[in-house]
């Protein structure tokens, strides 16, 4: 466990929370958050409603939730000491937020009822699930050239997950171990260098490729998914020796483009930073183009 120093701010309260780097988890306070959810003031007394809340939700059913709280030393804003604290993820801090009557929680709760419907009409139809990632996209602020291109990734990455299924490999811990050593071969970096390199945590590593290394990046896994069908691995280590294989067409390619341009593909720039530089241009643009229509 690091960073668990931070603090998260809701409605000018603070949040105590934890990042696990191993899991890729944020863990939140749950005496703070309901403190800022149910507006008290006292330390003491959000500790007291929540010793409350959690008879309730065992009452409610909720055995399961409890038992995966888990406990972390964090530091107490009056002494600076650590103690044991409990800590929930983002999915049990909601689960939690459904139980607060409260009308701070309220917009939350309205928020998961839409997130809900949504999922499952996207059931219904799955193509709505293409539509609202295209308009997600794009509210972001992203060109439609690079969401074309992130699309693409999308369905090269389901070909070969779909390889990988095919050739005895096991959805979850398996697929990343290869997804590391296809993102090695090619970029020089693991996935978890990689996102440390571009300042992400959570975030999706993709999202914050720039056109460029997301076609690399796409290059490497659509070979490996042709060597996969050609060779026929099988389980794990097979298939690993073919990732690497896969990625380092593309790495190859990464180095050539390097040597004519004479600056690397992989940076450190991320979307905030890619979307920041398109707007900054965007207005240069249109100063121009107003200075232009005066004359």
């Amino acid at each position: 466990m690091t960073e668990n120093d931070k603090l998260q701010v809701f409605e000018d309260q603070t949040i105590r929370t934890a990042w696990d780097e191993e899991k890729e988890e944020w863990y939140f306070s749950v005496v703070d958050a309901v403190a800022a959810l149910t507006e008290q003031t006292d330390a003491r007394k959000a500790s007291t409603y929540w010793a409350v809340l959690k008879k309730r939700l065992k009452d409610e059913g909720a055995d399961e939730l409890l038992t995966n709280c888990k406990q972390l030393k964090m530091k107490s804003p009056k002494d600076g000491k650590r103690y044991k604290t409990d800590v929930a993820n983002t999915e049990q801090l909601l689960r939690i937020i459904q139980s607060i009557p409260s009308r701070k929680a309220e917009p939350f709760k309205m928020w998961l009822a839409m997130v809900g419907r949504e999922r499952i009409e996207e059931i219904i139809d799955p193509e709505l699930t293409i539509e609202r990632a295209l308009d997600t996209y794009a509210q972001k602020g992203y060109p439609p050239e690079w969401i074309n291109q992130r699309l693409q990734t999308i369905r090269a990455r389901k070909e070969l997950t779909d390889a990988w299924s095919a050739h005895g490999v096991q959805k979850g811990q398996e697929y990343a171990i290869l997804t590391d050593e296809v993102t090695k071969a090619w970029s020089g970096l693991n996935t978890r260098q990689y996102k440390n390199l571009k300042g992400l945590k959570k975030e999706n590593l993709r999202d914050n490729m720039s056109t460029l290394e997301l076609a690399l990046n796409m290059l490497a896994e659509a070979t490996t998914t042709e060597l996969t069908k050609a060779q026929n691995p099988q389980g794990l280590e097979e298939n690993r020796t073919v990732a690497k294989q896969g990625g380092t067409v593309a790495g190859n390619a990464r180095k050539e483009i390097e040597a004519q341009t004479g600056r690397p593909v992989v940076t450190a720039e991320n979307a905030s930073t890619m979307l920041l530089g398109q707007a900054v241009t965007g207005m240069i643009e249109g100063v121009v183009k107003d200075e232009d229509d005066k004359e």
